[in-house]
């Protein structure tokens, strides 16, 4: 299944995490190398929340994201439209939605933070997917988007492609229930 496939249907993509969301999060953790944790917790410190605050983690998968949110003390509510990761995180003591970020299951000013980590690649249609977000964002709320880029640096930059490249595959192939999927992950 190639990366240009999955883009042209949601549904793929979606039955794809529904496929790894099993050894995801130790998946996840093994090939950041242990930063995803602290990805976790610099997205919660950009949010700026704190008990009061509602918050939601877009594109959450198993939740492990909103249960870091949480620790702020804010109410936080985890959606993804892949109904398996969702159902892979049961154990996990937050609020948990199925929903397509591109049609949100929220009134308009819902919530006083949104945020989407390693997801925004995912939405098919980024435009409508981002005016959602801010749709359901109050007015002076906040919304922020975790995500990967390519290194501006040349050396950083080959060091980068090369691990996705070579590393990151052998990595899925050890821990992933899904080492293919990972070619477009």
């Amino acid at each position: 299944m190639s990366r240009a496939s999955l883009e042209k249907d949601p549904h793929e993509v979606a039955s794809m995490f529904d496929g790894v969301a099993r050894r995801y999060d130790i998946t996840n953790t093994v090939m950041s190398l242990g930063q995803d944790r602290f990805w976790r917790r610099e997205t919660r410190a950009a949010l700026q929340i704190g008990p009061g605050d509602r918050v939601l983690d877009l594109a959450a998968g198993t939740a492990v994201s909103t249960v870091e949110l949480a620790t702020s003390g804010a109410w936080c509510v985890a959606a993804d439209f892949s109904v398996g990761m969702l159902a892979a995180g049961a154990g996990r003591n937050v609020p948990k939605v199925g929903a397509d970020a591109t049609r949100l299951p929220f009134a308009d000013d819902s919530f006083d933070a949104v945020t989407i980590s390693f997801g925004l690649r995912n939405v098919v249609d980024h435009v409508a997917g981002l005016r959602e977000m801010a749709r359901v964002t109050r007015p002076g709320g906040r919304l922020v988007v975790c995500e990967f880029s390519t290194p501006t640096n040349g050396f950083f930059a080959t060091a980068y492609k090369e691990y996705l490249m070579q590393a990151l595959p052998m990595m899925a192939r050890a821990v992933s229930s899904n080492p293919d999927a990972y070619v477009y992950l």
